[in-house]
């Protein structure tokens, strides 16, 4: 469950960014974004193998 909150932590941080980048085309905010992006999909990817895992066992 922590890397669930951490994924909701990381998409908050990341809504500036992606107005910054969509609304105002600020190209470092893109960057960020993509960053923050990438984070999510290893996170995801962490939390998928957690479940099966966890599913597995049972």
């Amino acid at each position: 469950m922590d890397k669930f909150q951490k994924v909701k932590e990381v998409i908050a941080a990341a809504e500036a960014d992606a107005a910054s980048f969509y609304d105002k085309g600020n190209k470092a905010a893109g960057t960020r974004l993509r960053n923050a992006m990438q984070a999510l999909k290893v996170l995801a990817t962490d939390i998928r193998k957690e479940v099966t895992e966890k599913k597995n066992a049972q």
